[in-house]
This record gives structure tokens, sequence and C-alpha cells, in this order.
């Protein structure tokens, strides 16, 4: 049982992550964080020091938490810290772990063409999925949330609802991949979500399709460590060896990597293809493979 106290400020931190449009996902983890550092302590977390901050991360390291997870609780006391209680001094204290940061591993393009005609049946649902993951650059679970009205034939392109950060995009779509998920609908005929799962009212899971790529994975004889987002860093490592421009490649993908001015244009003005062209950009476009 929780005492009053410690419910209330759970009700508060709530509150304050929905005014700030924080997804599901995130409020679970942070509150997840706060309780764990309210055990710590044998209290509640809004009596904490300086000191038990400092103990409590020092014990994390002691327990094995890696520095993705050291991050993640930093952020959510930060949060609570700063917002819910008012205590930015407190934040202060809080350290956050560096540590070496690897290069994706990716695939050759035979390689996605192998992963991808290993998908498993039946029909065209999961090598259409894949097929998405890697033509569009899509995340796992952008893929899985596409609906039948999100493929847009004439302007060819795909709407991509709610990506990460919450943010709309368009990714681009080709006309192999067009063709290939019209095969796809005239086999499920679903005027609902592309990829429906056995329930048609819902749509297959992000963990479906991980198992359906390690599948996929193993049946091409390639490595355990294949996943969605494999596709998604090779989609993006094939286009910059095909010479297409690294700020480009960050509009398809919406990556938020700063990029400097060049002589001849400003940051924001990039040579984007005409359906993807940003507010500001010039009107050359471009042909991507």
């Amino acid at each position: 049982m929780r005492d009053k106290p410690i419910s209330d400020l759970r009700r508060r931190m709530i509150a304050d992550m929905t005014v700030r449009s924080f997804s599901d996902k995130t409020q679970h983890d942070y509150i997840r964080h706060i309780e764990t550092f309210a055990r710590f302590l044998g209290r509640s977390p809004d009596t904490a020091s300086g000191d038990d901050i400092r103990r409590f991360q020092l014990a994390q390291v002691e327990q094995g938490a890696q520095p993705p997870k050291m991050n993640t609780q930093a952020s959510a006391l930060r949060f609570f810290f700063t917002i819910t209680l008012g205590r930015a001094d407190l934040a202060h204290q809080l350290a956050r772990t560096h540590y070496p940061r690897k290069l994706p591993r990716v695939l050759a393009r035979e390689q996605v063409a192998r992963l991808i005609e290993a998908a498993p049946g039946p029909g065209l649902k999961y090598k259409t999925a894949l097929s998405i993951a890697y033509g569009a650059g899509l995340r796992g679970g952008e893929v899985v949330m596409l609906r039948v009205g999100d493929i847009d034939s004439k302007r060819m392109l795909i709407r991509v609802e709610l990506g990460k950060g919450r943010k709309d995009r368009h990714a681009m779509l080709s006309p192999q991949l067009l063709s290939l998920l019209r095969a796809w609908w005239l086999q499920c005929r679903s005027r609902g979500w592309l990829f429906p799962g056995q329930d048609s009212l819902r749509p297959i899971t992000v963990r479906q399709l991980n198992r359906v790529c390690h599948m996929a994975a193993e049946a091409a004889g390639l490595g355990s460590w294949v996943t969605p987002h494999t596709l998604r860093h090779s989609f993006a490592t094939h286009l910059l060896e095909s010479d297409i421009d690294v700020r480009v490649i960050q509009v398809l993908l919406e990556a938020e990597t700063y990029c400097s001015p060049t002589p001849d244009r400003g940051a924001d003005l990039l040579p984007v293809p005409s359906p993807l062209r940003r507010e500001r950009a010039h009107c050359q476009a471009i042909r991507l493979p």
C-alpha cells in the first residue's frame, strides 16, 4: 500500500507528463523508475537529497545497470525533480553515463533481397511488411501501424502518422513497392489496417514483426542480429552509397541530425525530391534509386 503523499505525487507527475503529451510508454517507464527510486529510499521521493541521488546511482552501477537504463532513469528523475517538484537544484546532481556509440550493422543489397524472399507465409503479408521497412526506411512500430489509406499511389508517398516523437511525415514509395502492396491487398482485401493481425480489428504487433524477421534471417542464412530496424539502417546506407546527399537522407528518415551550411546552401535548404520538399527548400529535385 502506498501512503497518500506518494499517491498525490504520482497523480501530479502523470498530469505533468500528460500536459506535455508524453506517450503512454514514456509515462509508464518514468513512473516505474520513480517507484524504483522510492523503494531504494524507503520513503517518499520528494524528501530526497543530493546525497540520496548519488547513493542511488552508485547502487544501480553496482547492481550491473547498463548505460541506457542509467540514462533513462536520470531522465525520469530529472523530470520529476525539475517539473513535478520544482527542485532543479536536485536535478543537477544526476549524472549521465557516456558510452561508445557503435556503428549499426547493415545488410548488403543482395542480403536484403534474400531476407525478404525468405519471409514466411502464408501469402505476402510478411514479405510486404519487411519490404516496406527497407524500401521506405520505416521503423517497425511505423510499419505495423500503417493503414490501407496511408498508401498514396498518385503522389507515390506513404503517410506515417504519429511516428517517433509523435510526428507525422511522408515516406517515399517506389513503383516496385507499390506493385507488391497491390498484390498483398488483393490477398487480404483489408479496409483498415494494412497488416491486420488474427483479430482483423487490430494490427500485427512489433514483437510479431521482429519474430518474423528473425525467422526470415535464419532461413536466409543471416545472423540473429538482424531486426526490422536493420533494414532501416540498410536503406539509409544504400542511399548514401548511391551518392545521395546525407541531409536528404535525414529528411527521408526524419532524423534530426544537424548539418552545417555549405557556401551554396544554408543548413535549412535541402535538395529533396519534390513530393517530400520541405518548406523553404530549393526546388531542385533528385532521383532516388
